[in-house]
């Protein structure tokens, strides 16, 4: 029998800084859900990623001294150690400068343009450079501001390449009315309507010319393909869309639900639905808009200072607490306001206090009274119904609350067996229970109470996987957990042995914790800070030692003497291989046969040969030059050339044929 398919995705992140926990938010509920529906038997694909081109990457890097791949790489590597740290269990991370992805977009944007979906004008309005949008006058806030960041906006004109996104308005709003679900929650969807179809659509820029970093629209290399296209086709292309490989979107497209920051909504269900349907493709089923964490009740700034990172949370209280404060304390459909104060309170209370205080006595309590093995059940009592009925009736309403993204009612309910199992503890008091040695009815109250946690470790697990791991180890059950096993009561085997272990969550000093927390923040920023200006010196000092070179390569005028010059060894070289500086657009990196010894040369003379053309051919170099570094590759002497006073340049070699290796004097 064929499973059931489920396919969901995060944003395509802009990595133009470090992620914070607002960008965490997204990643920890898609992974909760793949979790929650893996254990429910379906096969899960999960893509997240980053969206690495644009005018504002390309900025950054030049105020960083790097080319745009270079400071989008140190970024990305971030996230993924950061999605690592919160054991996220993606199946793609689609970057959207990975070779194929360019290609496959590069075909998507032939395609629409061939279908006459795609035509070029000239437009002209109110840019963001942070937001990469365009805006009309009637759209701007506070004057000329972008109604999506609130900065400044400013007037530019040039040519483009518009989607005919005007045509789509009435497909859109039937999409809307035939599908109700297709955009949660329900205000993001009036949101839609009303801000932005209910007076029409604009056609929409496509391309830019302004800047280069981007992919090339391979008919027209003047301009670059733009975000909309770029970034959004990273959910089909991580699939495999346009290439000879795509079994991935033949099982698993449509997605079942792209997940989404509130501030990009309008992308995801305006944009891409019309872009799919230019392309005849099936439109995903849903698209949930969540709210944004706040600090204090103001959004998440790096230059506001109030930005808070995930890491420090994690390394000094785990991953599980993390990640069961973000989902219980906040309603995914609705913004939320952290604070490390409300955090601290939440791990004592709840996590402690509630589910740590059960699980420490209910261990402890089978280890005193029952040498350690799950006892089996004998004398009921009415009171072990109404524990009964709750699980399974938990049960019911968290799959029920699970399948709407409900994560904090989900979590509420499972709290509430949790502490009404600690209710229970109190009402049997099985210390009484043991000191009258009524081994009959303690061995039924210690077995709920075993049971009760069985089931709790089963619902926990989609979100705070190692507790439910270490709660079902200590009750000694080691087989794979099943999504259902929680809807039946009695599952556990008695006679299984009990693995005490230390105390899962210790109480906090809220006042101490607060200090070292607000510390541990400050000191990654200043981390991250010190280690960029590290880079930067590093990268400077490159940079100065490549001017040096091409001084040297100038071949300024000197006169010397005959002893100076019979320092120099020169030999020649036979050019085996070449290839262009992977960071560098003036430099080519040549590998030479010198005799019986290879090795690399780094040369400026990108503008005057192709790599191609260098192969095979014989040339003079210095051979006895201190190496130098340029721009990250070791370059071990100089080729010489000769240059004219019109820029005319060429390379020396000999008259006559001669081995390489040779020396000349």
């Amino acid at each position: 029998m064929e499973m059931n398919k489920y396919y969901l995705t995060t944003p395509i992140y802009y990595p133009s800084d470090n992620l914070h926990i607002g960008h965490t938010y997204t990643t920890i509920a898609a992974d909760t859900i793949k979790k929650y529906k893996k254990l429910k038997g379906y096969e899960v694909f999960f893509t997240t990623g980053t969206d690495e081109h644009g005018q504002k990457i390309q900025e950054k890097a030049k105020e960083n001294e790097v080319s745009p791949k270079e400071y989008v790489d140190g970024i990305v590597k971030d996230i993924k150690k950061l999605w690592e740290l919160l054991e996220i269990d993606y199946d793609s991370f689609r970057r959207s400068t990975d070779p194929d992805h360019e290609k496959s977009v590069q075909k998507i944007f032939t395609k629409l343009y061939e279908k006459d979906e795609i035509y070029k004008s000239f437009y002209e309005g109110y840019y963001c450079t942070p937001c990469e949008s365009f805006w009309s006058k009637s759209q701007l806030v506070d004057g000329n501001k972008c109604p999506d960041c609130g900065r400044e906006t400013h007037i530019e004109r040039e040519e483009t390449y518009f989607f005919r996104l005007s045509k789509y308005r009435d497909r859109l709003l039937k999409l809307y009315e035939e599908n109700p679900d297709f955009i949660q929650p329900e205000s993001r969807k009036n949101e839609m309507i009303n801000n932005f179809l209910k007076d029409g659509l604009e056609d929409l820029s496509v391309s830019r010319s302004t800047f280069d970093w981007g992919i090339k629209v391979p008919f027209d290399e003047k301009h670059v393909i733009y975000v909309w296209i770029d970034a959004l086709s990273c959910y089909i292309t991580a699939l495999g869309y346009g290439t000879d490989n795509d079994e991935n979107f033949k099982k698993f497209w449509p997605a079942d639900v792209h997940l989404v920051g509130k501030e990009i909504v309008r992308f995801h269900t305006i944009i891409w639905p019309a872009l799919l349907m230019a392309l005849d493709l099936p439109l995903p089923k849903k698209v949930f808009g969540h709210g944004w964490i706040l600090f204090d009740d103001d959004k998440m700034s790096k230059s506001k200072g109030n930005v808070i990172y995930p890491e420090p949370i994690i390394e000094l209280y785990g991953v599980d607490a993390f990640k069961y404060f973000l989902l219980r304390e906040f309603s995914f459909g609705q913004d939320g306001s952290f604070s490390r104060e409300k955090f601290l309170q939440r791990l004592n209370s709840d996590l402690a206090n509630d589910l740590g205080n059960l699980v420490s006595r209910t261990i402890a309590m089978i280890e005193k009274y029952n040498d350690s093995f799950i006892p089996k059940p004998s004398l009921e009592d009415g009171i072990d119904n109404e524990l009964k009925d709750l699980a399974k009736e938990t049960y019911k309403k968290v799959d029920e609350y699970m399948e709407v993204f409900n994560f904090s009612n989900a979590l509420e309910e499972i709290w509430k067996l949790i502490r009404r199992t600690n209710k229970y503890v109190d009402e049997t008091m099985p210390w009484i229970l043991a000191k009258e040695n009524n081994k009959e009815r303690l061995d039924t109250v210690l077995y709920n109470l075993a049971e009760s946690l069985r089931t709790v470790a089963i619902l926990i697990n989609p979100f705070m996987t190692n507790t439910s791991k270490t709660i079902l180890n200590q009750l000694g059950v080691i087989e794979s957990l099943v999504w259902e096993d929680a809807s039946v009561w009695g599952k556990l085997e008695s006679g299984l042995k009990i693995n005490k272990q230390q105390i899962m969550f210790p109480r906090l000093d809220i006042e101490k914790e607060l200090v070292k927390l607000e510390k541990a923040n400050s000191d990654l920023i200043e981390k991250r800070k010190a280690l960029k200006e590290k880079k930067k010196m590093e990268e400077n000092k490159e940079i100065k030692e490549e001017k040096k070179e091409e001084k040297i390569l100038e071949n300024e005028e000197e006169t010397i003497t005959i002893d100076d010059f019979a320092k120099v060894k020169l030999k020649v070289a036979k050019v085996i291989d070449c290839t262009n500086h992977p960071k560098a657009d003036k430099l080519l990196v040549l590998t030479l046969k010198i005799g019986d010894e290879t090795r690399t040369v780094v040369s400026g003379i990108k503008e005057y040969y192709k790599p191609e053309d260098l192969v095979g051919k014989k040339v003079i170099v210095v051979a006895n030059l201190k190496p130098v570094k340029l721009r990250g590759i070791e370059s071990k002497g100089m080729i010489l050339a000769a240059e004219d006073e019109k820029g005319n340049l060429t390379l020396l070699s000999t008259l006559e044929e001669i081995e390489d290796g040779a020396s000349i004097s």
